[in-house]
């Protein structure tokens, strides 16, 4: 067994994506890496579909029973702008990753060729540009499921880093209790969570999970604004009465005690910063390690299906 570290040097970046347009979307993460890494950031880490953003409050022209042709083009543009894993994007990431030496947790929308299913994924890359996790969110929440697909493979990949392993639930899986339980069973030290989620509830769920977890809850948000929609999007009318910020951010890291490290960063782009003290994790284990001691297999089982 490997040596960890005992201080992970993290960043979290809450930021708007450029809506609907890949290579702006990539052009800025790659930006925003270079800014993190330079700040001495060894893990970065960006919200749920940070390309090419988060459609919200569209409907794509999707009613019961009916579908309108102005809707399936935004979805076509939506589609068109979503990334292939791998491909010229995932590259880019890789030596960005490489290029810095950094660990590196992205957001995207995944299309695969052939196909018109689209998937809301997670990845991760290592310090060498090597792309390790892709995990695609296991059950689109409500209206996500006009836009993309269950996940069909890939389920609840870790990562065994420098500071011990890591993996990523997207948004309301983490409302999953067993796929909570996947990542514990595991021994998840930092628990990833690229999310679309600035409401108060949120809050209490996530000290909760870190918590329940023993482990650092990484929460990370968008803030985005009416502005950050293309102009010429041909359902963009449905932004009309909504409030001019869609999503306010609250992206922020818990302890294993669920503790705030860093407080909830609201209405603004920021990156967060904090060092993370890894020792924390098994201490906080002492009197309550949900798939260990605290365990009792003999009355309640948990099991991976062979799928």
């Amino acid at each position: 067994m490997k040596d960890l570290k005992s201080v992970c040097k993290i960043a979290v970046v809450q930021a708007a994506p450029v809506i609907f347009n890949k290579d702006a979307c990539l052009e800025k993460s790659l930006k925003l890496i270079d800014e993190a890494a330079a700040n001495g950031a060894e893990f970065i880490v960006f919200p749920e579909l940070f390309i090419p953003g988060y459609p919200f409050g569209l409907t794509f022209g999707f009613t019961v029973g009916s579908r309108q042709e102005d809707g399936r083009e935004d979805w076509k543009l939506y589609y068109d702008n979503s990334i292939l894993v791998p491909g010229d994007e995932t590259k880019a990431l890789g030596a960005k990753a490489k290029e810095h030496g950094i660990y590196l947790s992205m957001g995207v929308s995944e299309r695969v060729l052939n196909t018109g299913t689209l998937y809301n994924t997670n990845l991760i890359f290592d310090p060498n540009g090597e792309l390790l996790n892709v995990h695609r969110k296991l059950k689109p929440t409500g209206s996500e499921r006009v836009v993309w697909g269950d996940a069909n493979k890939g389920y609840f990949p870790t990562v065994d880093s420098p500071w011990g392993m890591m993996g990523a639930l997207i948004c309301w899986e983490t409302y999953m209790p067993l796929a909570r339980v996947a990542l514990y069973e595991k021994g998840t030290s930092l628990y990833i969570s690229p999310n679309t989620n600035d409401n108060p509830e949120w809050q209490a769920t996530i000290q909760h999970v870190a918590i329940e977890g023993k482990c650092f809850f990484i929460n990370a948000d968008m803030y985005f604004t009416k502005d950050d929609y293309p102009d010429d999007l041909r359902r963009k009318h449905e932004l009309d009465n909504r409030d001019h910020i869609l999503c306010r951010g609250g992206s922020c890291i818990i302890d294993p005690y669920g503790h705030y490290v860093t407080q909830p960063v609201w209405d603004k782009e920021e990156i967060i910063y904090a060092d993370l003290e890894m020792d924390m994790v098994p201490m906080s284990r002492m009197e309550f390690d949900p798939c260990g001691h605290y365990a009792r297999p003999d009355v309640l089982k948990f099991e991976f299906l062979d799928i």
